[in-house]
């Protein structure tokens, strides 16, 4: 049995289910977030719990078995709580501005960078700090992977944009003539 697909689900009393053949709908507070129903698993709501199973042990079925909870889990932690990453950009001359939907950076190029938020993701900013947050955890994710990639910190001074929580692993500089 999957270690995490076997753990039924907790559903808050503000959050409904509607399990359909090929997929399933959760809506909460936050919003409205469909899950697809992966092959081989049978998910039911049972009182307060969502409970997945599936019909045989392959490797592929168990596989799916995880993943199926796991897509259900954020679903409901999305329409509660929602995600959120936050980014930190750092180097001289970098700046930072704008609102819920759409920032500009300067980031050392030529030109201002500008950065267009898709549908249900909103930025906040702070200084040199970017707040991504949304109700779909893969798409909060994306959303900041983008935004890193738009300058990635380089290993000699840490310049760039990176996650708060990252550590940049610094090299030595040049060594010198002796």
């Amino acid at each position: 049995m999957s270690r995490i697909g076997k753990l039924p689900v907790e559903v808050p009393a503000d959050v409904t289910i509607t399990v359909g053949d090929t997929e399933i709908t959760v809506a909460g507070p936050k919003g409205t977030l469909t899950v697809p129903v992966q092959a081989k698993t049978t998910t039911k709501v049972e009182g307060n719990q969502i409970i997945v199973t599936r019909s045989d042990d392959e490797p592929k079925s168990r596989a799916w078995h995880g993943l199926q909870r796991a897509l259900i889990n954020n679903a409901v932690q999305g329409v509660t709580k929602g995600f959120e990453k936050k980014l930190e950009i750092n180097g001289v001359g970098f700046r930072l501005s704008g609102g819920p939907k759409e920032i500009e950076m300067a980031l050392g190029f030529s030109h201002p960078v500008k950065y267009k938020a898709p549908e249900g993701i909103e930025l906040k900013t702070d200084k040199m700090t970017i707040t991504v947050s949304g109700i779909d955890k893969q798409q909060v994710g994306q959303v900041a992977a983008e935004i890193r990639a738009l300058k990635k910190p380089e290993p000699y001074k840490g310049k760039g944009i990176k996650y708060v929580d990252e550590v940049i692993i610094r090299k030595a500089g040049k060594a010198g003539k002796k």
